[in-house]
């Protein structure tokens, strides 16, 4: 992951052997994505947010309606996110697959502002969006994911997975120490008797 000022397009390319779950199994992240209320701006009958929940990349999100579409993703307490991990596959979805997002984030749908941009040219596999500010981890209560255009100027659009991953506990963030549970790290400061 790289520091980059949130006024940046940034361009992005698509990981195809990245293994969202390697930081997880050496315990750096953890996927936080059904911590969530998961909505969408529209979708086809049957393309819903099971698709994008689905641990099959055959299945995808399929928007219904005029751009910009949404994902909302909203958290039942401020949660601090590292990234934003979405899959998407050009060479399925041709003129479905996003050629530009944004990520907003923010405690309420009034204060959300944009914290990341990036291109896409022809994605095929994870694309993994930093959401870090300042190498910390980003707190916030709602992110929403906003596909602003599509490949070959194409109507509605096609996501096949996102997750969210926020540091593991801990992992020194505090997420993961005292406020979402964290175990025997969280009830150190009770082991000395005065």
């Amino acid at each position: 992951f790289r520091e980059i000022n949130k006024k940046i397009l940034m361009k992005l390319k698509a990981q195809p052997d990245y293994d969202t779950q390697r930081d997880e199994k050496e315990g750096r992240l953890r996927d936080v994505s059904d911590q969530a209320i998961w909505w969408l701006s529209s979708c086809k009958p049957g393309y819903g947010v099971q698709n994008l929940m689905s641990d099959s990349l055959a299945t995808y999100w399929q928007s219904d309606g005029p751009q910009p579409h949404l994902v909302n993703i909203q958290f039942r307490r401020k949660t601090a996110v590292c990234s934003l991990c979405v899959y998407v596959d050009f060479k399925q979805d041709e003129s479905y697959t996003p050629s530009k997002l944004a990520v907003k984030a923010g405690n309420h749908f009034q204060d959300l502002e944009e914290v990341e941009s990036v291109e896409l040219l022809e994605p095929s596999g994870w694309v993994v969006i930093d959401l870090r500010s300042g190498g910390r981890p980003r707190r916030a209560f709602i992110l929403q994911l906003v596909v602003l255009a599509n490949h070959q100027n194409g109507r509605d659009t096609h996501l096949r997975r996102i997750k969210v991953l926020s540091l593991a506990a801990g992992g020194g963030s505090g997420v993961g120490d005292s406020q979402q549970g964290g175990g025997a790290s969280s009830l150190a400061i009770f082991d000395k008797i005065r």
